[in-house]
C-alpha cells in the first residue's frame, strides 16, 4: 500500500513538472505526425487542451486524424458540458455516416458515454449496441465499460459486474494494459456500492497500479483515484481517504474534469461530515453543486444536494435537510434510473422527518427507500459480486503462488549471479594482490632509485663545492705572492665571488631541497662573510629585511653574485675614515616581478672615488642584470641604493 501510494504522488508530481516546464505542442500541423493523441501519447498539456483541438481539428488534412481529434474534443468536452459535447459528436456523425464506418462505429460510443450521463440509459445502451457492429475488437473494452455504466445506473450491479470482466479478458487478450485497469477500478466501485469495501479498496489499488504501468494521468485514472477514496472513507480510514480525494482534485483542476470534482468534493461532504468539520463540508458541497451545473449533469446536482443534505441531519437541521432532499428528489424525477442514489436520498429524507417527529412521512419515506433498495441489492446481485469476490480470491491465490514460483527462480537466479559475482570478486582479488604486489616492487625501486640520485646529486654539489673551495685556496696562494695592490685586491675580489658560489652549493647538499635555495638565510651567511673578509663587522651592520623566500639555484647564482658585488662596493666607497653605518638587503617576488635592493647610508655617488663604478665589479653586475633580463636603477639620496627588477622565469 505504502509503495502504491508512493507512485500515485510520483505520476501527480510529473504532472506538475510538466506544468512548470511548459505544455506539450499537441497539434503541429507542419509535421507528418501533426496530433500527439491527448491522454495516449502524451498529458503534457493544460486545461486549455480542448480550445487547441478546437481550433485546429478542421485544419488537418488527413480525416483519420481530424476524426481523432474531434472524437477526442467531443468525449473530452462531457467532463465539462454534456451538451457541447453532444454538438461535436453529432458533427463526427455526420462527418463519417457514409465515409466512414469504424469511426461512425467509434463516434457512436462517445455519443453514448455522453447519453448516459444525461440520464438518457435506453438511448445510451441502444447506440452502444448498435457502434458493436462497426468498431475494431480494440474498441470493445471501452465499449463494455460504457455499458456496464449504464447498467450500474439502471441498478443493475451484476450485469454491470459481467460487462467490467469482459473488459478485463478483452484488455488481457489484446495487452491491453487500460482496459483491464478501467475493468479493476468498475468492479471497486460496484464492490463499494455492495458495501463490500475491503473488495472494493483490493480493486481499487490494483486499478491504480495498472494505470501507473500504462503511465498516463487520465480520467479514468483520476476517477479510480475517487473510487479507492470512498473504500478507505468507508472502511473509517480518513487519512487515507483524504489523500486519495486530494490527488484527484489535483489531476481534475489540471485538465477541467468537473464531473470528477463534482465527484470527489460530494465524497468530501461526506467525509468532513464524519470528521465534524462542517465548514468544509458546507465548502465542499458548494463546489460539488457549482461543477454538476457547469457541467449541465442533474445526475452530479441532484448527489450534491443529496450529500448536503446528510451533512444537515448530522448537525440536526432537519427542516434544512428536507428542504434539500427534496430538491433533489425533484431533480431526480421518476424515470431518474439509479435507485441506488435516489434510495439514499428517500433514507435520509426519513432520518430528516423522524428527526422533526413527522413519523408518518418518514414511514412513507422509509417505505419508498426499501423499494429502492430492493432494486440495487437484488439477490441475483448479491450472488454475482459474491462470485467474483471467490474469483478474485482464486485469482489472487494463483498470482501469489506465480509470484511464489517466479520469487523461487529469482531466488536461483540470484544465487548463480552471487557465486559467479563471488568468484570474480576472488580473481579480482587475486589480480589486485598481484598489482598491488607489483606496485609495491616498483615502488620501493623507484625509492631506492631516488634516493640512489638523490645521494648523487648532493654528493654532484659537495664536490663543486670543494672544488670552488679549492680555486678559492689557489686565488689566495696566488695572492700572497702578489706585491701589486691593485692586482691583489682583484685576486681577493675573484676569491670573494668563488666563495659566494661555493656557499650556494653548500646549502644544496646540506639541504632537504636539491634543486632551491632559501635566499633570506643565503644572504645573512654570504654577508657575514664578505663583512669578516674586509674586517668591518664592528662598524657595518648588514640588515636583511625580507621574507623568505626559494629560488631555483639558476637564479640564485647570478644574483648571489650581484649581491655580492654590491656588499662590496658599499663596503669599500660608502664608508671611508672608519664610519660606521648599514647596509639594507631584501629580495622580494610581486606576482611575476623580483625585487633586488642593496642600499647603504654611506657618503654617496657623489664624493666616491671616480674610480667607483668603472672597475670589473661594476661591469659584472650590468653583465648579470642583463643576463637575468633585468633593469637597475641607481639612487643616490643619503646613501646609494641599486633596484634591479628582474622576471621571475625560474622562481620556485
Amino acid at each position: 500500500m505504502r509503495v502504491n501510494y508512493q507512485k500515485i504522488y510520483y505520476l501527480i508530481l510529473l504532472c506538475f513538472l510538466g506544468q512548470l516546464f511548459g505544455y506539450g505542442q499537441i497539434v503541429d500541423l507542419t509535421s507528418e505526425h501533426p496530433y500527439k493523441k491527448v491522454f495516449v501519447e502524451t498529458d503534457n498539456f493544460g486545461a486549455s487542451y480542448l480550445d487547441t483541438l478546437e481550433q485546429n481539428y478542421n485544419k488537418v488534412k488527413v480525416d483519420t486524424v481530424k476524426f481523432s481529434m474531434l472524437n477526442d474534443l467531443a468525449y473530452y468536452w462531457h467532463t465539462r458540458n454534456l451538451n457541447k459535447a453532444l454538438i461535436f459528436t453529432k458533427i463526427g456523425l455526420d462527418c463519417t455516416v457514409e465515409s466512414d464506418s469504424l469511426w461512425h462505429g467509434r463516434f457512436q460510443i462517445t455519443q453514448g458515454a455522453i447519453l448516459l450521463r444525461m440520464e438518457k440509459l435506453d438511448s445510451a445502451q441502444t447506440v452502444l449496441e448498435l457502434a458493436r457492429t462497426k468498431v475494431d475488437q480494440s474498441d470493445l473494452a471501452f465499449l463494455n465499460t460504457q455499458l456496464g455504466y449504464v447498467y450500474e445506473r439502471k441498478s443493475q450491479l451484476d450485469k454491470a459486474a459481467d460487462f467490467a470482466l469482459k473488459s478485463i479478458e478483452l484488455g488481457q487478450e489484446h495487452n491491453d494494459t487500460k482496459a483491464i485497469a478501467m475493468g479493476y477500478s468498475d468492479l471497486s466501485n460496484l464492490f463499494w456500492k455492495q458495501g463490500k469495501y475491503e473488495s472494493g479498496l483490493e480493486y481499487g489499488l490494483r486499478s491504480l497500479e495498472l494505470f501507473e504501468v500504462w503511465g498516463f494521468t487520465d480520467l479514468d485514472y483520476d476517477f479510480t483515484l475517487y473510487v479507492t477514496g470512498n473504500n478507505y472513507l468507508a472502511l473509517s480510514n480518513y487519512e487515507q481517504a483524504r489523500k486519495y480525494y486530494e490527488q484527484s482534485i489535483i489531476i481534475g483542476e489540471r485538465y477541467g474534469f468537473y464531473n470528477n470534482l463534482s465527484d470527489v468534493y460530494i465524497s468530501l461532504v461526506d467525509l468532513y461530515t464524519y470528521l465534524g468539520e462542517f465548514e468544509n463540508a458546507n465548502e465542499a458541497g458548494k463546489n460539488a453543486v457549482k461543477y454538476a451545473e457547469l457541467l449541465e449533469n442533474n445526475f452530479m446536482i441532484m448527489r450534491s444536494w443529496l450529500a448536503m443534505a446528510k451533512m444537515q441531519n448530522k448537525q440536526g437541521n432537519y427542516l434544512e435537510a428536507i428542504d434539500g432532499l427534496n430538491k433533489s428528489i425533484r431533480i431526480a424525477t421518476e424515470d431518474f434510473g439509479d435507485a441506488y442514489y435516489l434510495g439514499d436520498a428517500y433514507k435520509e429524507l426519513g432520518n430528516a422527518y423522524a428527526g422533526e417527529n413527522e413519523y408518518k412521512k418518514a414511514y412513507k419515506a422509509f417505505a419508498k427507500y426499501d423499494s429502492l433498495k430492493s432494486e440495487v441489492f437484488t439477490a441475483e446481485a448479491d450472488q454475482r459480486i459474491s462470485q467474483l469476490r471467490t474469483e478474485f480470491d482464486v485469482a489472487k491465490k494463483e498470482n501469489t503462488i506465480a509470484l511464489q514460483e517466479i520469487q523461487i527462480k529469482k531466488q536461483q537466479t540470484r544465487q548463480h549471479l552471487i557465486i559467479i559475482i563471488t568468484f570474480l570478486l576472488l580473481l579480482l582479488l587475486v589480480l589486485a594482490y598481484k598489482a598491488i604486489s607489483n606496485n609495491v616492487k616498483k615502488n620501493k625501486l623507484l625509492q631506492s632509485k631516488n634516493a640512489e640520485k638523490e645521494f648523487l646529486l648532493k654528493e654532484i654539489h659537495h664536490r663543486v663545492k670543494n672544488n670552488l673551495e679549492i680555486v678559492s685556496s689557489l686565488l689566495s696562494l696566488q695572492a700572497s705572492l702578489i706585491t701589486d695592490p691593485k692586482i691583489l685586491h682583484a685576486m681577493e675580489q675573484s676569491q670573494h665571488r668563488v666563495h659566494s658560489m661555493g656557499m650556494i652549493h653548500q646549502k644544496l647538499y646540506l639541504g632537504e631541497k636539491l634543486a632551491t635555495i632559501e635566499m633570506k638565510d643565503y644572504f645573512k651567511n654570504l654577508s657575514d662573510y664578505i663583512i669578516h673578509s674586509f674586517g668591518k663587522y664592528n662598524r657595518i651592520t648588514v640588515n636583511i629585511e625580507m621574507k623568505e623566500l626559494e629560488l631555483d639555484v639558476d637564479m640564485a647564482i647570478p644574483i648571489g653574485l650581484i649581491v655580492n658585488e654590491l656588499i662590496t662596493n658599499s663596503l669599500k666607497y660608502a664608508f671611508p675614515d672608519n664610519r660606521k653605518g648599514n647596509i639594507i638587503l631584501s629580495l622580494t617576488k610581486k606576482q611575476d616581478l623580483l625585487l633586488l635592493e642593496v642600499g647603504d647610508d654611506g657618503i654617496g655617488m657623489y664624493h666616491n672615488s671616480l674610480k667607483s663604478g668603472t672597475g670589473f665589479g661594476t661591469h659584472l653586475v650590468d653583465l648579470l642584470v642583463k643576463q637575468l633580463d633585468g633593469k637597475m636603477e641607481l639612487l643616490t639620496n643619503l646613501g646609494t641604493t641599486v633596484h634591479i627588477q628582474f622576471q621571475n622565469i625560474k622562481a620556485a
